[in-house]
């Protein structure tokens, strides 16, 4: 069990890697593809993910850990149920499209840089949240 306060660092872990890790394969993809078209597409996917799913989540799952009523927690609940779901069919998801190539590589290139930005501002959000709340203490 760790203190609630350290469920924000494992988040800003998780999100961070998993922001590093698709924004890499969404660049390496964009090899060959680079274009002032495929780059405003990146923009409008991070300001969607960004303002609409992820900012938005961060909050949520802020106000749900510093509400925890018991300062110990079990690690895994930097997460809900519901989250550990959409990140297990995220991945899966990401994983059968570039394995299975349904997706050529530009789509993959603009989609991916977007949504790993995205997913990098989250973690680092994170980060921050977790920072304030010690510097509080």
């Amino acid at each position: 069990m760790v203190k609630k306060f350290n469920l924000l660092f494992l988040a800003g872990l998780v999100w961070s890697i998993a922001g590093y890790n698709v924004l890499h394969i969404g660049c390496q993809a964009y090899v060959g593809h680079i274009s002032a078209f495929l780059i405003a597409l990146s923009i409008l996917v991070f300001a969607f993910f960004q303002f609409i799913v992820f900012g938005p989540l961060v909050k949520k799952h802020t106000k749900r850990i510093t509400s925890y009523e018991m300062e110990k927690q079990w690690f895994w609940h930097f997460f809900d149920k519901k989250s550990f779901i959409i990140m297990a069919v995220m991945m899966s998801g990401g994983i059968i499209i570039r394995m299975e190539h349904l997706w050529p590589d530009w789509l993959i290139a603009f989609f991916y840089v977007g949504l790993g930005f995205a997913l990098l501002l989250a973690g680092l959000t994170f980060f921050e949240k977790f920072i304030k709340f010690k510097l509080a203490k």
